[in-house]
């Protein structure tokens, strides 16, 4: 499955509020909800993946990553890895570190 914009997902714009988003997510999550849309083929994979989009936007610092790296951004920051902007070097002497 490809990776969806958490935005689109819950159908808000990347300026949202917090009150926005929890509105957004309670729409979506009922409309999703396997329990209440039998017949919907899809309703169990679309209410993760609400469910996934409301748990990473409500997250300042995750929300933060995913909007400046998207899905990639967030894998780094599961696995404890920094941005690769900044290869792991906080400081010009660990750079030259690298090379003694």
């Amino acid at each position: 499955m490809s990776k969806h914009d958490y935005y689109t997902i819950l159908g808000i714009t990347r300026d949202a509020t917090e009150k926005e988003l929890k509105k957004a997510y309670r729409l979506k999550a009922r409309q999703y909800h396997p329990d209440l849309n039998p017949d919907l083929e899809d309703a169990e994979a679309m209410f993760k993946l609400t469910a996934e989009a409301y748990e990473v936007l409500t997250d300042t610092a995750r929300r933060a990553i995913y909007d400046e790296f998207g899905h990639s951004g967030l894998e780094d920051f599961r696995h404890g890895v920094k941005s690769t902007a900044g290869a792991g070097f906080e400081t010009v002497e660990d750079i030259f570190a690298q090379f003694n």
